[in-house]
């Protein structure tokens, strides 16, 4: 059995925190604001607004960079070990940040209460791109007052990050984890870094549940004051985060984030970024993960549709043995897979070679950062072609019959597809959108 510390801090601002003394659950927004640094703020607790921004230390392909991440969905034992960094700690012997200075100098901040979120990510984007403005890179921030054209005016007038303490610190390593137990009188947080010990974790304890970026049960927490009994981390397990691009296959670790994802496939298909862009917020796909969007279950998720048009499949390890099961069976029902307890999704393996033409499309009432209403997903090689699509039914799904009909699947789709009716839209809506994604992705095969 791993050994493990019990009660580990970690690194804040470059200093050392105290040992952990608080519930399983505080998040590390409500943790550092009780250090006394208080320029996080919880704005929306579900990762939307951005006003909770911090740095968090992390491994990229280059070496150590800082990943901008929303501390109100992340718990404080999840950070053990690791090294945080807040808008507190931007300004360097008394004189500002860039991005800092930038704000101010063209009315980047009304209310100021969004502000420091916003600076956290501009000096994350800055510091790793500084050639290049994209509003993408802010997508994650809301403003309700200052209105985003002086914000932008403030990052397009970055010149290169000058030497600071911060950047320096990139020269070394991103912190290693380290098995971490946590147990206090609200809960428990464990840690293995062992899968085998992450399984065994799970078998003997009916209550635990498995977390990885913690951007869905967060929000369980935050806003429906759920609580679980004991959580086991997969942030240090090298098996659930491994990456293989062969020749016949592409395998994702689950839990690798999306961020991840994007910096590790670099073979990808051009669909892959346009599909990531519509996939929450650069904070959220700092932390969310592949595995646990699918696990989740929901009908609207943005990972099924498209990795089911992909006919991908799904590694699925127990204590004993695994097993591959495509991924149009593992969903059951609403929010019901087909893993029992104790199982864990190892990977997601999508066959080669990719299809010839791929589409991912979301209706949603924001470009941006928003829940679908509608989600769909076509590959199409030769004369095959595969649809699936999220919001239409209890569960995603792929529309085997429909794909048989080909450029007459409007009718099938009809008979097939029984989407319910909500305040993002109504029944008749989301079938009508189905249709019209299909004939969109004929269409723009025919101009191409």
């Amino acid at each position: 059995m791993e050994s493990a510390t019990t009660s580990a801090g970690f690194l804040l601002n470059g200093r050392p925190t105290p040992k952990l003394d608080c519930a399983s659950q505080t998040t590390l927004l409500d943790y550092v604001r009780d250090q006394g640094l208080t320029g996080a703020k919880e704005g929306c607790a579900e990762g939307e607004c951005g006003a909770c921004a911090v740095l968090l230390v992390s491994g990229g392909p280059d070496g150590a960079l800082y990943r901008a991440v929303n501390s109100c969905l992340i718990p404080a034992a999840a950070m053990a070990g690791q090294e945080i960094y807040t808008v507190e700690s931007l300004a360097d012997s008394g004189m500002q940040a860039e991005v800092q200075r930038a704000m101010v100098e063209h009315g980047g901040s009304q209310c100021g209460y969004c502000t420091p979120g916003f600076v956290v990510s501009m000096f994350a984007a800055h510091i790793r791109q500084p050639e290049r403005f994209d509003p993408e890179m802010l997508g994650g921030n809301l403003c309700r007052c200052t209105g985003y054209r002086p914000i932008r005016d403030a990052f397009q007038a970055l010149g290169r990050p000058r030497d600071s303490i911060l950047r320096r610190r990139l020269n070394q390593a991103a912190p290693m984890l380290t098995p971490f137990h946590y147990q206090c009188e609200t809960g428990r947080f464990s840690r293995p870094c062992d899968l085998h010990e992450a399984l065994k974790f799970a078998a003997t304890d009916p209550a635990a549940r498995f977390v990885a970026g913690n951007t869905d049960l967060g929000v369980a927490t935050n806003l429906r004051y759920q609580r679980f009994p004991h959580l086991i981390s997969l942030d240090g397990i090298p098996d659930v985060r491994e990456f293989h691009d062969a020749d016949d296959y592409v395998e994702i670790g689950a839990s690798m984030t999306l961020s991840e994802i994007e910096e590790r496939w670099q073979s990808a298909p051009p669909v892959l970024g346009k599909w990531l862009r519509l996939f929450a917020s650069p904070l959220i796909r700092n932390r969310a993960t592949l595995g646990g969007n699918l696990q989740t279950a929901s009908p609207i998720g943005d990972a099924a549709p498209l990795l089911l048009a992909l006919d991908a499949e799904l590694r699925i390890a127990t204590m004993d043995a695994e097993r591959f099961i495509p991924l149009y069976s593992f969903f059951r029902g609403y929010r019901e897979t087909a893993l029992e307890r104790g199982e864990i999704i190892r990977s997601i393996r999508i066959p080669k070679p990719l299809p010839d033409r791929i589409a991912f499309y979301k209706v949603a009432k924001r470009r941006m950062d928003d829940i679908s209403t509608v989600a769909a997903a076509f590959a199409a090689r030769g004369s095959t072609i595969r649809m699936a699509f999220g919001g239409v039914a209890p569960i995603p799904l792929r529309a085997f019959e429909a794909e048989q009909a080909g450029r007459n699947a409007r009718e099938v789709l009809a008979r097939t597809l029984h989407p319910i009716s909500d305040h993002r839209g109504s029944a008749g809506y989301r079938l009508a959108m189905a249709q019209n994604l299909v004939d969109r992705f004929f269409a723009e095969g025919d101009a191409a």
